[in-house]
């Protein structure tokens, strides 16, 4: 059953196609509103239809351009707010500036705690996530969070292409995403390796050693994102020099910034999973890279909310921690 008030579905610029695959599914139109740029770049927006009284869930990954992106969605929240909705849910399907979650070094900001409290600040009831690059994140809003897992919608495709059982092994990346691998494995019914490495600056990656036995193993490496894809494409180079068979990558946010694309295309890669949480551009359409969507996922998720109804249930048969 329905909640007692209305669902509606709205999106600024960031992915407005991930927000039209979730109405779709969902069976209904997206809302209406205009976001829009003052001449001096500053963001305007108008929404187009009544509000009052509504269950308000706002599609908005703080993806790049981050920082307009990210204030498209504060003045949304903001004039949802002001336009008396019942509830305003932001789904974040990508949450920006999540890799600064902790003091590293001194005089270092936490950002992703600075993003939550602007959030929450502008006036949102609760927030709905995909693969937070850190699961602490969730602590950081005062207001409730649903985290959700891409890993079983990945692990339904790899078994489909057979990268299950016998021969292949699931590979994390570095010591901070076992979590993520051993679910993958546990779902893949295989083996775990683990890359140690360090990172002596951001998006600089030099790998230590590989924990495990890859010889004549197809390796499928997890990681919650692709950024510069430096991590990925070194990594498969140790792998294919270890004696893997064959290398595969996936991740739920395919970032690729800088040099990304042209690494991807010359790396010892078969294939590159991905989902669409964040859009991915033309020029980043490349025939290794394979795109899932998230929208069935998500759609479910936000029906779950509206009807006051489990979330948690959806991964009751996956363990990501």
């Amino acid at each position: 059953m329905r909640g007692a008030y209305g669902l509606r579905i709205f999106t600024g610029n960031a992915n407005p196609a991930l927000a039209a695959r979730i109405a779709a599914e969902l069976g209904t139109p997206l809302g209406e509103i205009t976001v829009t740029k003052f001449s001096d770049g500053e963001i305007c927006v108008k929404i187009e239809e009544s509000a009052r009284g509504q269950d308000i869930f706002i599609v908005q990954p703080t993806c790049a351009p981050v920082n307009d992106n990210l204030m498209e969605l504060l003045i949304m929240i903001d004039a949802f707010r002001r336009a008396s909705a019942r509830r305003i849910t932001v789904v974040l399907p990508y949450y920006g500036y999540a890799r600064q979650d902790k003091k590293i070094k001194p005089r270092e900001p936490v950002t992703a705690r600075l993003v939550a409290n602007l959030i929450t600040q502008a006036g949102a009831s609760r927030v709905l996530c995909v693969d937070l690059h850190a699961g602490q994140i969730q602590g950081f809003f005062d207001l409730p969070v649903d985290h959700l897992y891409a890993g079983p919608l990945i692990a339904e495709y790899l078994i489909s292409e057979g990268l299950h059982d016998g021969n292949t092994v699931v590979v994390s990346p570095d010591v901070g995403g076992v979590y993520r691998a051993r679910a993958l494995a546990e779902h893949l019914n295989t083996p775990i390796v683990i890359i140690a490495k360090r990172r002596p600056e951001p998006n600089k990656v030099e790998i230590f050693e590989i924990i495990g036995d890859v010889t004549g193993k197809v390796c499928v490496m997890i990681d919650d994102m692709i950024d510069t894809a430096s991590t990925i494409t070194e990594g498969a180079a140790v792998l294919m020099k270890r004696g893997a068979a064959a290398v595969h990558a996936c991740c739920t946010h395919p970032i690729l910034s800088g040099k990304a694309i042209e690494r991807l295309s010359c790396a010892p890669l078969e294939s590159v999973l991905v989902t669409d949480t964040v859009p991915l551009p033309p020029e980043k359409q490349i025939p290794k890279i394979k795109v899932l969507s998230v929208a069935p996922l998500l759609a479910d998720a936000i029906l779950r909310i509206h009807e006051d109804n489990s979330v948690s249930e959806l991964f009751s048969h996956y363990a990501p921690h």
